[in-house]
């Protein structure tokens, strides 16, 4: 690949952004308006009534925030001319028909103008309703996609998927697609149609009989599973992501398309400070319910690779990819993760964690120290199983498999950055450099006690 600048690649682009109150998107806006103040605009897609709620909550939700200070205090007094000469907030819905926009003259100006799309919005909950993660996770990609084909100008749909649509396969994962109909248990073939209109079919079963929306939820829930299960996947927000990527490698035509696979995403590493994050995420539970005294116990072994990745290094790898392939018009697939290159085990998160609680206790509800013991690990069901035959306690079950994702793309694109030195730095996305037991008690586990669990 010949040598790129993202910063002039970014400069007077017009960015369509979806989910874009979510954890990912927000770090990629403030990156965008932190390091390229001349880019012409960002739309920026919120559920909302209408537009004048959605930039309320693109206000509370984003620019009012911890993470927006450093944009805040560069920009100064004139902080609210520049958001609205940057931001437009465009109240929508990507489960809807043309994203649900409703003025058509709006639409009609994000047809002429758009140059990049980039679809964040996904259901993350593993086991949410089927009917809500099929709508958000599949079919909303599906509808980003044809509102990419009306933008007169576009030269780039990115798609912010998952390292873990390959279920929960272990060995070297490639940087592949996956077609539409392929499953991950061979004897059976995928039909997104039938799944479609299985829910619909459930849902009209439920409403006949007059379920009420615990049922409703419960039956919806479980059918999810047991639909991700049958074809191979671990949960139904894999699987419903799975079929998102196989939606857009169908039915992309000519439009180029890259697909971003982070692993799990994990607090800021650098920008636009070190620590930021928001929700617990991935690790995040085990570790906080370590912190309060109440994990003891791990249903895992203690020597698999856990795949982390800052948040910031994700966003960076999305600017460097659109950048990079400006001029092509193929379907991309990038892991974005650390476990080819810079491995970490579960028994290192441990001892880090350890550390931390140790020298930084949470306290508990009467103002006292909480005083952390290590973990017992149980590496099969059937150790722990034979060890509760004479104790009684309900561990956590972390289900990690010793998965390896090949990075040749992403490790392809670091190559582009080799002749800029100082751009290479300020869109730095390789794990290699993180020092692991810095990060997790200096970074990561202090920027979740003050931003999540405060």
């Amino acid at each position: 690949m010949a040598s790129v600048s993202p910063l002039n690649f970014l400069k007077d682009k017009t960015i369509f952004v979806t989910g874009a109150t979510g954890f990912l998107a927000k770090v990629f806006v403030e990156k965008i308006l932190r390091t390229q103040p001349n880019v012409k605009k960002l739309y920026l897609l919120v559920r909302a009534p209408d537009p004048d709620f959605a930039m309320k909550r693109i206000l509370n939700e984003f620019v009012e925030t911890e993470l927006f200070r450093v944009v805040r205090d560069e920009v100064g007094a004139n902080l609210k001319s520049f958001i609205s000469e940057k931001i437009v907030a465009v109240a929508g819905d990507v489960s809807d028909t043309n994203l649900g926009v409703k003025d058509s003259k709006l639409m009609e100006e994000m047809w002429t103008e758009i140059d990049l799309l980039l679809n964040f919005a996904a259901i993350t909950n593993f086991d949410e309703r089927y009917d809500y993660a099929y709508k958000v996770n599949t079919m909303g990609a599906f509808n980003v996609l044809n509102f990419a084909k009306n933008c007169i100008k576009i030269n780039m749909l990115l798609h912010v998927s998952t390292a873990y649509v390959c279920g929960e396969a272990s060995g070297l994962i490639p940087e592949n697609p996956i077609n539409i109909g392929e499953a991950l248990k061979n004897t059976r073939k995928l039909d997104l149609t039938i799944e479609k209109e299985l829910i619909q079919e459930k849902l009209n079963q439920l409403q006949a009989k007059g379920a009420g929306q615990n049922e409703l939820a419960s039956t919806m829930t479980d059918l999810g599973i047991n639909r991700a299960t049958l074809y191979g996947w671990p949960n139904t927000y894999v699987f419903t992501k799975a079929m998102g990527e196989m939606m857009l490698g169908e039915y992309r035509e000519t439009i180029p398309l890259l697909i971003i696979r982070p692993t799990m995403i994990t607090s800021t590493f650098a920008e636009p400070f070190p620590g930021w994050i928001e929700g617990l995420r991935g690790i995040d539970g085990p570790i906080a319910g370590y912190g309060k005294g109440k994990l003891k116990f791990l249903l895992a072994n203690p020597m698999t690779i856990v795949d982390m990745i800052p948040a910031d290094m994700v966003v960076n790898s999305i600017i460097m990819a659109m950048a990079a392939n400006t001029q092509q018009h193929s379907r991309i697939i990038y892991h974005i993760g650390s476990s080819r290159t810079n491995p970490i085990k579960m028994t290192d998160i441990h001892k880090f964690a350890r550390q931390y609680f140790i020298e930084h206790p949470l306290k508990n509800k009467d103002g006292k120290p909480i005083k952390v013991r290590k973990c017992r690990f149980f590496k099969t069901p059937a150790s722990f199983h034979a060890w509760i035959g004479i104790r009684y306690v309900m561990p956590l079950k972390v289900c990690i498999p010793n998965t390896y994702f090949d990075v040749t793309n992403s490790q392809n694109l670091q190559l582009t950055m080799e002749e800029n030195a100082q751009e290479a730095n300020a869109f730095n996305f390789d794990p290699k450099g993180i020092d692991w037991e810095d990060y997790i008690v200096n970074t990561h586990i202090a920027g979740l006690v003050k931003y999540v669990l405060k």
